[in-house]
């Protein structure tokens, strides 16, 4: 069971003012939750693989793989200052 005074250390660090009647709204509200846990933790798992995820869904996107462009040795052929296959810069401080 949570108190008023729980909430309060709550809030407090996470930086957000509550009035007195909010204490109380939350201090229910957060009761609530807890026993809806404890009721959860009562349910029986065994065999029951645990999920990451409970949709289905799969990863649709391609592999991210880096592919050549070619466009480097266009680029540093329009640099006045190159060094290697760096482009040179000045000093900024």
């Amino acid at each position: 069971m949570i108190t008023q005074e729980e909430v309060a250390y709550i809030a407090k660090l996470a930086r957000i003012e509550l009035k007195q009647e909010e204490l109380e709204k939350y201090r229910i509200d957060l009761n609530k939750i807890l026993g809806y846990i404890e009721i959860l933790k009562t349910v029986d798992t065994t065999g029951v693989e645990p999920l990451a995820q409970v949709t289905g869904l799969e990863n649709i996107f391609r592999s991210d793989e880096a592919e050549e462009q070619g466009i480097a040795d266009d680029i540093l052929q329009n640099i006045s200052e190159t060094s290697g296959r760096f482009i040179r810069v000045k000093k900024v401080l």
